[in-house]
């Protein structure tokens, strides 16, 4: 049976954990100096995945 592959744009973008499927939020690339520091700093702090997408995030890495 050969392996699967797992999916490259989600390895990068998401980690599996215990908890659920950690992600880095967005809008945190460029055009930032209309940006509020406060906003900048929140968006610094990694969130969770939503539990309705954690399933397809899962079938991407198979081997996570």
């Amino acid at each position: 049976m050969p392996k699967i592959r797992s999916n490259s744009s989600a390895k990068k973008r998401f980690r599996i954990t215990a908890g659920g499927v950690k992600r880095n939020q967005s809008h945190r690339r460029h055009i930032l100096t209309k940006k509020s520091t406060k906003r900048k700093r929140h968006l610094r702090a990694p969130s969770m995945l939503h539990k309705a997408d954690v399933a397809s995030a899962r079938r991407m890495m198979p081997y996570a």
